[in-house]
């Protein structure tokens, strides 16, 4: 074991070794390659001055063979001067060494202009290196001083600067330059200002700088160095020692020509004294330099500033130079309650700091926060130009596939003087519903909550379907209808006839004859509506022979004939002396042939029962107007759409059974959990035009199964206005409801119109309508009893009854059309869609977003514009939606 440890420790230590030896072969060669030559020499001199020129090699290897001429620009005055300087530095216990070997010469220039320098070689451990080629102006006029605090002038030697006896500075000699970039501009147009010192004295230092104001424009420091260094400059063909005091980025904010204050400064000179009466040696031991303070200021400066032409874009965001636009999602998987950010770049060159945010037009439902803003200047170029970047951090709380319509963005453009507008590509982005999302399709009985507060088991379910196949007989209303006007016309006329007929009923029940001749057409059409019966049910033999009866029994009471008399020649000539045409007669008789020939002939299917029964019901419908003589005619006439209307359903029934397939089709998908195959087939029963209340009902049922909410929401809807007593519809609209994201508080309405509406629901229109023609009857009776009545007691009693069964018809008249009014108006739809934005105003550039809506809210349509509707919550809120939007119920 100790054995093994030993062996570790020898192989660690000899890997240290192998990597110190690397260290020690590779660091060598690194150096070497990294060996050259600097060239330390002024950038400018005058043509009367004599300046230095070293060359410097770091290294602690002694460089050999130097080579360097001056060429034939430059005299050499002097050199070469070899030195060697040696550093040695110990920081926290490490020390560490460099050298550093020098070769100065000093040179006189021969002539006015610009000249480069010859470059210089030396060997280091056996490799030639090499220096640059150096550029050095030479004028002709004085040179400059240098500086003796602050920092001093690259190499070269001086020369006093021109100045009076009396001491005074010569403004030529000590100034300062305010310059400017450009001296005209467009408001937001990005100027450099520079603020720069120029000299030719010895400086000792500085005293009250106020620096320049610049009102009408933004503006922001660059550059404010705080140990001045300078560096020669020429101007006007003299050399000066230069320094930068302040650097600036100034914005113009205003049109016109905008004044910049001049800026002040304070130098203090120091200046040589001279006396005549002073020896050499008080020159020489006494001090004979004086300090002098020179105020120095720039002159004010004028800025014209013109305004932006007109007409900019709406996205115009402020800027002004050359920009471009870039914009991405912070993360690619989103889900809905999660953060996430929209990320927008503005780059370019000009007024960066200044650029707005662009607006940007999120998709409904994103809940965005404040805009974060990020700059990024470029130092380099003064900070005219870098880049701006806007993050708009939001959360999706619905979930889909979302897209951020283009970003636009528009500046101006100084080089082509014209507005661009610069525009992203939509982003389109995908939302999966994330965790603990409450908008989620129900899969069983335990049902999540869309308060966002976790799943709650609701332990109930929506009640189950109607399997019993409805009737099928449309939303059709009866209070209006022609036949309901009729009816109570009738009744109207009845009372007045039963009035008028009192006194002679006693003698018209003593006629038998007469009574059989009434009762006619009562007992026919009581058999007919068997037949019917028999018909609907496709019962061949029943049905002929209940029709053969209602014919006989027919013919028997309308012409008194016993039984055993009844034979076709009797009833043929019975006929005719009653004063019926030949035609009808005729069309008696087949009818009877063609229903004994039926009884023992083979099915000759439903198409020809059908034709059989509507003969029958039209020549006993003839037969009756013509035996009760042209004074009554008209009237049996007109009872004849009557008698049909009454009896057409009842051969409808048998004739259709194509909802019926469609309506077991649906029952039997939904009852094995195909829920689409049930909604398709439920659905397409009333896209034949047949309205029933249980098929709305059974369609909202399997939506609701399958996760659609707003069909389901939508079918329970319309099984309601077809039937607004339909509770289980109620029931599973409120439980359907329950699932939707938007929670809507309805504005209370009056409690007595909230009673009268739950009363109105308590029935159907129908039944209300029927129940006011029973109550209108009832009263007409009454009516009859307080006018017929015997007694006094009789007549009070018609009549306090009377009253109230008024009041009760006009109740349930009332309710009938107060249904039929709800059911006709087109005023109430669905919001299909996942998200809707509601606009202030039916566009969709100009018009705010006032809120949002999710699919399944119940919304009431007030008007239309085109593609808009104009809508109204149940809190009263209103807005415009489009059209496609919406499902009207």
């Amino acid at each position: 074991m100790f054995k093994g440890s030993f062996i570790h420790a020898g192989i660690r230590k000899a890997a240290s070794i192998l990597a110190l030896l690397a260290v020690s072969v590779i660091m060598p060669s690194v150096l070497r390659a990294q060996t050259s030559i600097k060239v330390e020499a002024p950038n400018v001199v005058g043509l009367d001055e004599q300046f230095n020129v070293a060359f410097v090699i770091e290294g602690d290897d002694s460089p050999s063979d130097f080579q360097w001429e001056p060429g034939s620009d430059f005299q050499l005055v002097w050199g070469p001067q070899r030195g060697t300087s040696t550093s040695i530095q110990i920081l926290n216990g490490k020390r560490s060494r460099t050298s550093q070997h020098t070769f100065t010469y000093i040179l006189a220039p021969k002539s006015a202009g610009t000249f480069q320098l010859p470059s210089a070689s030396a060997k280091v451990n056996g490799e030639t290196i090499t220096s640059r080629a150096v550029s050095i102006e030479v004028v002709a006029n004085g040179s400059s001083s240098s500086s003796s605090r602050g920092g001093s002038s690259q190499g070269g030697s001086t020369q006093g600067s021109s100045r009076s006896s009396s001491g005074e500075i010569s403004s030529d000699d000590l100034f300062m330059r305010f310059t400017l970039s450009r001296n005209s501009a467009v408001i937001g147009e990005p100027i450099t200002a520079t603020l720069k010192l120029y000299q030719r004295v010895n400086i000792a230092g500085f005293e009250d700088a106020k620096f320049p104001s610049f009102n009408g424009f933004w503006s922001q420091e660059t550059e404010a160095p705080t140990n001045i260094e300078f560096r020669r400059e020429t101007l006007d063909d003299k050399i000066y020692n230069t320094a930068v005091l302040r650097r600036y980025v100034i914005i113009p904010q205003q049109a016109g020509s905008l004044q910049i204050d001049p800026a002040e400064l304070v130098v203090l000179v120091n200046v040589r004294t001279s006396s005549g009466s002073r020896s050499i040696f008080d020159s020489f031991f006494e001090d004979d330099y004086r300090t002098i303070r020179k105020r120095i200021s720039t002159p004010t400066t004028t800025v014209n500033v013109k305004a932006l032409p007109g007409g900019a874009p709406s996205s115009f965001g402020g800027g002004v130079g050359k920009f471009t636009i870039s914009a991405k999602m912070s993360k690619d998987s989103l889900k809905t309650h999660e953060a996430v950010s929209l990320l927008v770049t503005v780059n370019g060159k000009g007024n960066v700091s200044l650029l707005e945010a662009p607006k940007v037009s999120f998709p409904p439902d994103m809940e965005v926060y404040d805009t974060k803003v990020t700059e990024n200047m470029d130092r380099g170029t003064g900070g005219t130009s870098g880049s701006k970047s806007f993050e708009y951090p939001f959360i999706p709380r619905s979930h889909g596939e979302f897209t951020i319509e283009p970003i636009e963005y528009s500046y101006y453009d100084t080089s082509s003087g014209q507005y661009v507008t610069l525009r992203t590509e939509p982003i389109t982005y995908k939302v999966a519903k994330g965790e603990g999302d409450a908008y989620a399709p129900s899969t069983g009985s335990t049902l999540q909550a869309a308060d966002r507060k976790g799943v709650r088991n609701l332990g109930e379910d929506i009640r189950y379907i109607k399997t019993k196949t409805p009737s099928f007989g449309g939303s059709s209303f009866f209070v209006g209808k022609p036949f309901f006007w009729i009816l109570a016309a009738l009744l109207l006329a009845a009372f007045f006839a039963l009035w008028a007929a009192l006194r002679g009923m006693a003698a018209r029940k003593a006629d038998v004859v007469s009574s059989r001749n009434r009762k006619a057409t009562k007992m026919a059409l009581g058999r007919l509506k068997t037949a019917g019966d028999f018909l609907s049910k496709n019962l061949y033999t029943a049905f002929y022979e209940e029709l053969h009866r209602a014919l006989l029994g027919f013919i028997s009471d309308k012409l008194n004939i016993s039984g055993e008399s009844l034979t076709r020649e009797n009833i043929s000539s019975s006929l005719l002396d009653g004063g019926v045409p030949q035609e009808t007669a005729d069309q008696f008789i087949s009818l009877l042939d063609a229903c004994e020939y039926a009884r023992y002939a083979p099915d000759s299917g439903n198409e020809a029962m059908k034709a059989h029964y509507d003969s029958a019901v039209e020549v006993i419908s003839r037969i009756d107007s013509s035996m009760k003589g042209h004074p009554t005619a008209k009237k049996a006439g007109a009872a004849l759409p009557v008698i049909l209307a009454l009896l057409m359903p009842f051969a409808a029934q048998g004739a259709d059974s194509y909802p019926d397939s469609l309506w077991t089709r649906g029952v039997s998908a939904y009852e094995a959990g195909q829920w689409q195959t049930a909604a398709n087939a439920f659905e397409a029963i009333s896209a034949a035009g047949i309205e029933s209340a249980d098929v709305y009902y059974n369609a909202g049922n399997a939506y609701f199964k399958a996760g659609e909410y707003p069909k389901a929401i939508l079918n329970y809807e319309r099984a309601l206005k077809t039937d607004p007593s339909h509770k289980e519809a109620r029931f599973n609209l409120e439980f359907a409801s329950s699932q939707i994201q938007d929670r809507i508080d309805d504005v209370p309405e009056f409690f007595l119109k909230s009673w009268m509406r739950n009363l109105c629901y308590v029935m159907s229109s129908n039944v209300w309508a029927v129940l006011s023609l029973v109550l209108f009857a009832l009263t007409l009776a009454m009516a009859l009893l307080f006018i017929l009545g015997s007694t006094a007691g009789k007549r009070r009693l018609g009549f306090f009854t009377g009253i109230v069964l008024l009041l009760l018809f006009v109740l349930s008249l009332s309710m009938s059309i107060w249904q039929k009014r709800d059911y006709e108006k087109a005023d109430s739809a669905i919001v299909m869609v996942p998200v809707s934005s509601v606009k202030s105003s039916p566009s969709s550039e100009s018009a705010k977003d006032l809120f949002v809506l999710h699919e399944g809210t119940k919304i009431t349509l007030i008007d239309e514009v085109g593609e808009w509707r104009n809508i109204r919550l149940s809190d009263g809120r209103e807005g415009w939606m489009k059209s496609s939007d919406m499902e009207i119920i």
